[in-house]
This record gives structure tokens, sequence and C-alpha cells, in this order.
């Protein structure tokens, strides 16, 4: 009979501790995977959420601050420098960003623009005798930016005399669908009302650019730019870098803030559980070493009959290591699919409106972990039953 056919009989008669030592792989494996494929799961979540936080880059014009004196008297800061961003950069600004993104991104094969650059002139004025501030915008590409935005009534901008009011504003000025608002001598109907987002925006009116420019006699200029660089693993930095270097006038800042916190949030979540996953691998190992242990004390009888029999220490080793990878990769299988099942009810417990997946790659780590557990837990009860004498083994039945 051969060694495997011996090991597959010896499972088979010891049904229940090979079944414990079974789950003790599966304890362990269970805990990583669904670990694992919560924190996937999780970070995928967090950059779908990054990618509606809005612009990657701000441009506004680059002031700059001056001390101010006369003699030995300090006159206090003076900021000196355009208020404003000539239109005509756009293009610029559009090509460097796209170029940097390209070379950042190789697997972007778009061959138009690939950056949502969304320029916007703030005006502030009278309305009804209230002061507003006045945001021309490209009603499209603000829109790609600001994918947060919610219509509460009526629809949004498509004609270049229209206007849409931030909640605040439509209840300050007493203003409902359909009314026109003089800007500048100028008629906008007001055709949509934003819902409250909690900011500024709040407060404000937006209108086509274009129209705002010629009522306000501001054409060609705009008061910032804000680029949404298509993703997070795009260089914004690099890209800021670009426009200060090579646009004068313009001072374009990263927004990364809130991406750094967020990551460092879900850092800290992830170190976390894997603390707690190695605790459970620990135990799960203990558990596994010494129910084998227990199994070799039961089976000195067996496995002094295969030393008289001629089994060499090397052999013994060998047909306990074939049983540890048994138990291994059964536990590891059954571990893969008992964590992910796990993640499906942690996964909105840790992070909401998460939607778990199995993930196929999880699987052969599974199966590794599974197997390095239980052989490295095998090692020692092997060894150690080698050192079993045949005398010794039939005295202690």
């Amino acid at each position: 009979m051969k060694l495997y056919q011996v090991v597959l009989k010896d499972i088979l008669r010891r049904k229940r501790r090979v079944l414990f030592a079974i789950l003790g792989v599966v304890i362990g494996t269970m805990t990583v995977v669904s670990i694992l494929t919560t924190a996937t799961a999780g970070q995928e979540n967090i950059t779908a959420q990054l990618e509606k936080y809005g612009a990657n880059l701000s441009l506004l014009p680059a002031v700059k601050s001056v001390d101010a004196g006369l003699g030995t008297l300090n006159l206090g800061i003076v900021n000196m420098g355009d208020n404003y961003i000539t239109d005509d950069k756009i293009p610029k600004i559009q090509q460097i960003t796209d170029t940097l993104i390209r070379e950042y991104r190789p697997d972007i094969k778009d061959v138009g623009n690939i950056a949502t650059i969304a320029p916007t002139l703030f005006i502030s004025t009278t309305v009804k005798g209230s002061s507003v501030v006045i945001a021309g915008i490209e009603p499209q590409e603000e829109l790609q930016i600001k994918s947060w935005w919610q219509i509460a009534d009526g629809k949004y901008l498509d004609g270049a005399d229209q206007a849409l009011l931030g909640s605040q504003a439509a209840a300050l000025l007493n203003t409902k669908i359909g009314d026109t608002l003089d800007l500048n001598n100028t008629p906008f109907t007001v055709v949509g009302i934003l819902g409250d987002s909690g900011s500024d925006e709040d407060y404000q009116i937006f209108v086509p650019l274009a129209t705002l420019q010629r009522a306000f006699d501001k054409q060609g200029l705009i008061s910032t730019i804000d680029i949404r660089a298509l993703c997070n693993g795009c260089p914004v930095e690099a890209i800021a870098d670009g426009i200060n270097r090579d646009i004068p006038g313009i001072r374009a800042v990263a927004v990364t803030q809130i991406a750094a916190t967020e990551m460092g949030m879900l850092e800290k979540i992830n170190t976390f559980m894997f603390a707690i996953a190695g605790v459970t691998l620990i135990v799960g190992g203990f558990g596994v070493f010494n129910t084998l242990m227990t199994s070799i004390n039961e089976r000195k009888k067996d496995i002094g009959i295969m030393r008289a029999v001629g089994a060499s220490r090397g052999q013994i080793i060998k047909a306990l290591v074939y049983e540890a990878t048994l138990v291994g990769a059964f536990g590891g299988v059954l571990g893969y699919f008992a964590g992910t099942a796990l993640a499906y009810g942690l996964g909105p417990i840790i992070f909401k409106v998460t939607t778990i997946s199995f993930v196929p790659l999880y699987l052969p780590v599974a199966i590794g972990l599974a197997l390095c557990i239980a052989v490295l837990a095998t090692l020692y009860p092997a060894f150690r039953a080698t050192k079993i004498k045949v005398a010794e083994s039939f005295a202690s039945v």
C-alpha cells in the first residue's frame, strides 16, 4: 500500500479529529479573507466617494503680498497682481494637464480632452435689494466637477439667458421657477433651484459664463478654474507644478487634503483589522498544533507499528505532512468562501453602502496561508513522532 493511501485511510478513520484541525485552519483563513475582501471593497468605496469631492486642482490668480512702507513707517501688506485669469490660458492649461496624465497613465488611449476644465467668474452685485454672488459657469463642465449637485425644483441650465439658484438664495430673494432676475440690466429666467449642499453655493446664483461676462463687461476674464484630473491616481501635484512653471499669472493648488485624510483613515482601519486577523491566525495555529499533538499521542501504537514494519523517520514525517497538506487545502478553500460570506456581513457595517464581491485572487492566498498554518503546526509533532520507540508505543496502549 502506498504512503498516500495509508494517510487517506487514517484520515477517514479519525474524521472527528481531522475536522477539528480543519476547523482551526478555516477560522484563521476565514478571518484574513474577510478582512482582505472588506478592505478592498472599502477602498473602492472611498475612491468612488473621493471622485465626488470634485476638483483635484484649483487655479487662482497669482497674487503676491509685499510689505508697504514710507521711510521707516510700516503701512502693512499690499496684495499685488491681477484679480482675474484670462480665458485664453485655458487651452494651455488643458494641454499641460492632459499631457501629464498621459505620461503617468499610458493606459489611457483617449484622443480628446481627458481632464475637465471648469472656469468660473464671480461677480458681487445687488439683486432685489440684497447682496448676492453671481457665478458664471460653463454648465456641463461645472456639473462634471460638482457631481453632488441635485436639482430640487425645475431643471438644469441649458440656455444662455437662464439662471440656477442656490436654495438659500432662492429663499432670500423670494424667487421661484419662471421668475426673471435683472443682473446689471440683463434679464435671466430662473429655471432651477439647487438642493441644500451646506456650502456657500446655497447662497449663489449660477448663470452661463459668456452671458455674465458680457453683462458686466468682463469679456475674457474668469476668477478661478477648477480641474478634475480624471482620477485619484493622476499626478495632481505634478500638474500643479507644470502649470505654475509654464503659465505666468496663475497659482495652481493641488486639492489633496481630503484624499490624504480619507486614505489615512482607511489605512488605520486596515491596520486594526489586520492586527485582529494576526491574533486570530495565531490562535488558529495553536488550535491546529494542539489538535495534531493530541492526534499523535493517540496514534503512538500506529506509529510504532509503522516503525516495526520498516517505515523510516522520513516516511513518518511525510505521512504527517501529507495529512497536514490535505487539512490545509480543505481549510483554505472553506476559509475563502466562509471569509467572503463574513465580508458580506462586515462590509455594510464598517463601510456604508459597500458592495462586496468575490475576489478570485484571494483564493490562492487563502490556500497558501492555510497550508502554511497546517504544515508549520505539524512540523514539531512530526519530528516528535519520529522519536517514539516501538517498545514505548506498545507500552502506552
